[in-house]
């Protein structure tokens, strides 16, 4: 191999660390935000019960983690594609792009949550370090 093969193979698997790490922080964030009492509260205006609260709250907080240490991601990437399709369209009803209401934060973390789906962690994971782990639940 060339080093400019190798040089960009490392930038790719950087790059995927980096994207990994981006959506992870960002559903921890806001994972640990729904334990608070005002987010049950505003459920129900939501059409869902206020005992989703702890479940949602699991379900962004938890693949976030998994994001970005690395293991299971396609996994937790998946689960996240659904948080933000809940989101685009029984939320905020995919009423504009832009402005008050709009989804594009929500489809940048679709797209990027798809990508993971599809490419996988990359080598700078815990799922590549343990060789025993099978691609599955990389």
């Amino acid at each position: 191999m060339t080093s400019a093969e190798i040089r960009e193979k490392i930038l790719n698997d950087v790059v995927f660390m980096g994207l990994r790490s981006a959506i992870g922080v960002i559903f921890i964030l806001h994972g640990m935000s729904k334990f608070n009492p005002g987010f049950a509260e505003n459920l129900p205006n939501m059409g869902l019960p206020a005992e989703m609260q702890i479940p949602i709250a699991l379900a962004e907080l938890v693949p976030g983690i998994l994001l970005i240490i690395g293991v299971l991601s396609r996994l937790s990437a998946s689960l996240i594609s659904i948080i933000m399709l809940g989101a685009i369209f029984m939320v905020k009803g995919a009423s504009s792009i832009t402005g008050k209401g709009g989804v594009e934060l929500d489809l940048i973390l679709l797209a990027s949550s798809i990508v993971i789906m599809i490419v996988g962690p990359g080598r700078i994971s815990l799922a590549h370090a343990i060789k025993k782990l099978p691609r599955c639940l990389h």
